[in-house]
């Protein structure tokens, strides 16, 4: 009966709810517009915050077939690192039902406040703003933690196996005498 009257109240706006913990978004997700998947695991003290970087691109090779690199970076240092492995979500600190920081738009070279919440066990909406102003968001979708990117390079043809030698033909044994 308590339990009952106590869920009343909450509900009826009587005495404050205490928040949820965030929901744990540990995993690999696909951004919302596919064109890249993000690993995100905990990190930090105590591994309370996490971290995200990308394990797979869509296009994450050039023209002329060299890695894609961070070639908007603000920092000239930083504009020759690939893609592939660069770090997006850095240190994103728990907060009520949600991770919030910065995350790191590497097709403009930005950084944007982010929030990360997860809206179901295989989504997670992720919430940006430039200066407080602009504002957007998308949701990414889970996928299965596995190197994409690897399986999605051709393999090499398989050389077919060398023919044996043939033997050479037995000479004729000498007659007996």
């Amino acid at each position: 009966m308590r339990v009952a009257l106590s869920a009343a109240l909450i509900l009826a706006g009587l005495i404050p709810a205490s928040a949820a913990p965030a929901q744990d978004p540990t995993g690999t997700w696909l951004t919302g517009d596919g064109r890249a998947k993000v690993r995100i695991d905990r990190c930090g003290p105590g591994a309370a915050n996490i971290c995200g970087k990308v394990v797979w691109a869509k296009t994450a090779t050039n023209e002329d077939g060299t890695p894609r690199t961070d070639i908007k970076n603000p920092d000239p240092k930083k504009r020759s690192r690939p893609v592939l492995g660069l770090t997006l979500l850095d240190n994103l600190k728990p907060e009520e039902t949600k991770f919030s920081g910065e995350i790191y738009n590497a097709d403009e070279g930005k950084m944007y406040q982010v929030s990360l919440e997860r809206e179901s066990s295989s989504e997670l909406s992720v919430s940006g703003c430039l200066l407080k102003v602009l504002c957007g968001s998308q949701t990414w979708t889970r996928v299965p933690d596995v190197n994409q990117q690897a399986a999605a390079q051709p393999e090499p043809a398989l050389k077919p196996a060398p023919k044996a030698a043939k033997a050479a033909p037995a000479k004729a044994a000498a007659p007996a005498e």
